[in-house]
């Protein structure tokens, strides 16, 4: 065994006295300057070299100046061994200094990089809080800066991320800009460890988000769910938390953890195949949906008024000036959306509403209950419903919902075909099509930007053409094949005289604009739908259950209708006249599209939700009115 030497022993203590940090570092420091200041004093003394008339406290403050100064010395006047004593006091000052300065510095540069790495604790209140990051938090960021107007004393939003502090404020500050009395305040840690969860302090959030990312987004959300609701000191009331799962059987595993707390969790796949399903039917369908999603506009409240209980959901209807009757929220019942008409609001019962801000829902001065006008309507046109052609383009993990949703909607003796250039995409249809009730399944592989290929398939014998992205290929080339494939599809519609609906799935909000050239007849920027939800959600909780029911297959959904089999086009008709008209038929008016503006962003693509009933509209004949109705 090799012999422990002291100099061993010295540099064993001196290693471990670095390692503690700055603070140990320092009050070693001071011992050893105390040390020379001591010994230099007690050799002058006992010498009895010091100068005529000096003390022992006074040896002790000429040693400590000259090893904190160097330039005192030279001053200094008496015997040869005082001035050597002196002489060293002041060699080992001049190292003690050194030392400490150098120890200062490193302290500081320390510190500065952990506030570089995003470690300090937050101390904001009624803050939300996101943990996770991918190209969703740049929405939810900047719909929650637009929820935030209306809070007098300003409001946070901290974000915590196993990425770089300093990148993430980069990013923010390059796609937010204007942050108006929102601050965004940005951490670096891992959200599935709690000492790290504690940074952004969660115990006094608003709501938190969790975001999915990595290779098994699933589990990552779910470990930082167990990371919340299990953490050593979280609070004693619920927490409300809004998570992205990616696979339905981890909703359950999810809604376990929520015991507790209001835990909320949005199936995207699901949703996103919904919106893709029901749009690709009814155009302008996914900007009706952003509209009442994002905050820029009008949203969705619920609102208690006394002078409502007692009165039908019917009469209801035109009660608001500026805002649209949806239905009826029960404590006991909860959510109900365009309840029956002759359903009377109960004394606690609150109104769902589209409002452009919740100071704005306000009952009409005019408005009395048991007052409905009597609306001149036209005879819904008899259509006779007909087997439908889908074709869908590309591939992504909501494909095989979305053909299981379009079964739910087209006639029986429909068909749908599946085109991509994937090798797992075959796998699963024999299951799939042996459940389909009302279509036939059929796939072919291919690539999608082939125009040979797209004019084989008879594109313009579909009725409706669905593309989606590749998922897997990120979001740049995938909507760049999504692209390609729309222009094709255009120029082939144009050519046609019947021309087919095309429908498309982008991936990154930003290539909408450059996809607008396409004059595709609709978007679904699914991760952006995702994105809006789950800010919406954050903000209010209660909007989770109207969100379910928006986008079940049953119960009551959105329809855009022909204009023509409500009210007569080219004529001047009222808001609260169109309210009416929907009521006798037990449908509740929420908008329209105008046709012509459906390719203008600056219009809105021609959605209106919301218009005040005072509003005079002159309709054209392709137009559409905006409903919720039973299907």
């Amino acid at each position: 065994m090799r012999r422990v030497r002291l100099r061993d022993r010295l540099k064993y203590l001196f290693d471990g006295l670095v390692s503690r940090g700055t603070w140990v570092m320092l009050a070693g420091l001071a011992v050893a300057t105390c040390t020379i200041v001591v010994i230099a004093a007690s050799l002058i003394a006992a010498t009895g070299s010091a100068p005529e008339g000096t003390d022992f406290f006074s040896l002790l403050w000429m040693g400590f100046m000259r090893t904190l100064d160097a330039g005192t010395m030279g001053g200094d006047t008496g015997s040869a061994a005082f001035l050597g004593f002196m002489l060293l006091a002041t060699i080992g000052g001049v190292f003690i200094i050194g030392t400490f300065i150098g120890i200062i510095n490193n302290g500081l540069e320390g510190r500065l990089d952990m506030l570089r790495q995003g470690r300090s604790l937050v101390l904001e209140r009624d803050h939300t809080v996101i943990l996770g990051w991918n190209l969703e938090v740049f929405t939810i960021v900047s719909e929650l800066v637009i929820a935030n107007e209306s809070r007098k004393r300003g409001a946070a939003i901290v974000i915590l991320a196993e990425e770089e502090k300093v990148k993430m404020e980069r990013a923010i500050r390059e796609r937010i800009p204007i942050r108006k009395n929102t601050r965004i305040i940005c951490r670096s840690g891992s959200p599935v460890d709690h000492r790290d969860l504690a940074i952004v302090n969660p115990r006094e959030s608003r709501s938190i988000i969790v975001l999915s990312d990595g290779d098994d987004p699933d589990i990552s959300v779910i470990k930082t769910l167990l990371a919340i609701v299990n953490a050593p000191d979280r609070r004693e009331g619920p927490y409300v938390i809004v998570a992205q799962i990616t696979e339905p059987p981890n909703l359950d595993v999810v809604r376990m953890l929520g015991v507790r707390d209001r835990v909320m969790p949005i199936l995207a796949s699901e949703v996103i195949a919904r919106v893709a399903a029901q749009t690709s039917r009814q155009v302008g369908l996914s900007n009706v949906y952003t509209e009442l999603m994002n905050f820029d506009g009008d949203e969705i409240y619920f609102k208690h008024e006394d002078a409502l209980t007692g009165v039908p959901f019917g009469d209801a209807l035109n009660a608001f000036e500026s805002c649209t009757l949806l239905g009826i929220y029960s404590p006991h019942s909860g959510v109900t959306l365009n309840p029956g008409m002759n359903t009377p609001f109960g004394s606690d019962d609150s109104a769902i509403l589209i409002a452009e801000d919740d100071d704005r829902i306000q009952l009409s001065r005019t408005w009395t209950p048991n007052r409905v006008q009597a609306a001149v309507t036209v005879a819904p046109t008899t259509r006779v419903e007909t087997p439908e052609s889908v074709l869908i383009l590309g591939w992504s993990c909501e494909a095989p919902t979305i053909v299981r949703e379009l079964d739910n909607y087209v006639p029986r003796g429909s068909r749908v075909h599946v085109v991509a250039e994937v090798d797992d995409a075959n796998c699963g249809m024999d299951s799939l099509s042996a459940n389909l009730v009302n279509q036939r399944l059929s796939f072919s592989r291919g690539d999608i930007r082939d125009r040979v290929l797209l004019e084989s398939l008879g594109a313009s014998d579909y009725d409706h053409v669905i593309v989606l992205s590749y998922g897997h290929l990120g979001p740049a080339k995938a909507d760049a094949i999504t692209l390609v494939t729309l222009l094709h599809l255009r120029n082939i519609a144009e050519r046609d005289e019947t021309p087919f609906s095309i429908v498309s799935e982008m991936l990154d909000v930003r290539n909408r604009e450059l996809a607008e050239a396409t004059r595709v007849d609709d978007f679904i920027v699914s991760k952006h739908l995702i994105s809006l939800m789950m800010a919406q959600l954050s903000e209010n909780a209660a909007l989770a259950e109207v969100f379910s029911d928006l986008f079940d297959a049953e119960g009551s959904e959105i329809y855009l209708r022909p204009v023509v089999d409500y009210v007569e086009p080219a004529i001047p008709t009222a808001m609260t006249a169109l309210t009416d008209v929907a009521r006798q038929r037990g449908e509740v008016f929420i908008g329209y599209r105008l046709t012509a503006d459906s390719h203008d962003p600056g219009k809105g693509y021609g959605v209106h939700v919301n218009p005040d009933k005072s509003r005079t509209v002159t309709f054209a004949a392709d137009d559409h009115i905006i409903v919720l109705a039973e299907s």
